[in-house]
């Protein structure tokens, strides 16, 4: 099997190193081509992937074609390669934000091909990503098995519907940089009462990822959770409501609220 990658900007280089370093396939079967040679001639070199000399010839060889050029360049992409999808008839998956099943349908004028929007988030580079994933209406049971499993790889999944993605976006898409914020606003507490910040980073990123793998292992909510670590008059309740107090939960909703506002501007 063959992926190739037409685009090679972050979230594209993201899922092929996450597939490199998950051993989902050899190397040499990621095919990358995009607009400039000095976006993604160095990146297949540095990683033993297969430079292809232009989209034409990569969708030629590729059993999986993942679009991952900027929005306002998909359609105009995918329309100029109508020809080399009618013949090899790849699955087709596009992680272009805003761009939807109807247009790229419309833009590749066929009726037979399986294409999938998938909208995964930067963590697929190390595994821990976050997918969400819509079918067009002839995409194939087996050619949506196969996607869901690669993206498995490079984490977990969820079926959404397209009106929902951005949603998706903000929760998963986005919210890596929330949650940077909020494991480096705990490292510079630390600072502030002597810990140096390495060290104070350090504890603050296990404690959020440990906290995080126990939401996802737990069968309850995460307030739940929050009542477990809840003394009674404690110190953690305490700071609970100097969170509250100043407005924690409030500011990360409004963040969301502004996310998606932004997105539905394009």
């Amino acid at each position: 099997m063959k992926i190739g990658f037409i685009g090679a900007g972050h979230m594209a280089q993201a899922i092929m190193i996450g597939l490199c370093q998950q051993k989902y396939l050899a190397p040499s079967d990621i095919l990358v081509h995009s607009a400039h040679k000095s976006s993604y001639g160095p990146f297949a070199a540095e990683h033993s992937l297969t430079a292809m000399p232009s989209n034409a010839a990569l969708v030629k060889q590729s059993d999986i074609v993942i679009l991952a050029v900027p929005a306002k360049q998909t359609l105009a992409v995918v329309a100029d390669l109508q020809a080399e999808f009618d013949a090899k008839q790849p699955i087709v998956v596009s992680v272009a934000g805003g761009v939807s099943l109807a247009q790229l349908q419309e833009n590749l004028d066929s009726t037979s091909l399986s294409i999938i929007r998938a909208m995964p988030n930067v963590n697929v580079a190390i595994g821990q990503g976050m997918t969400a994933l819509v079918t067009g209406e002839a995409t194939r049971a087996a050619d949506l098995t196969q996607i869901e499993q690669l993206f498995q790889a490079l984490g977990d999944i969820t079926p959404l519907a397209e009106k929902d993605f951005a949603v998706f976006g903000a929760l998963a898409g986005s919210a890596p940089a929330y949650a940077y914020l909020f494991i480096d606003a705990l490292s510079r507490a630390g600072v502030k009462y002597g810990l140096d910040k390495a060290v104070a980073t350090k504890i603050a990123a296990q404690t959020v990822l440990g906290s995080a793998a126990n939401v996802a292992a737990s069968d309850t909510n995460p307030w739940a959770l929050i009542d477990q670590v809840s003394s009674p008059g404690g110190t953690t309740v305490a700071g609970l409501l100097a969170m509250e107090e100043a407005g924690l939960m409030t500011a990360v909703v409004k963040g969301i609220d502004a996310t998606i506002a932004k997105e539905n501007e394009a």
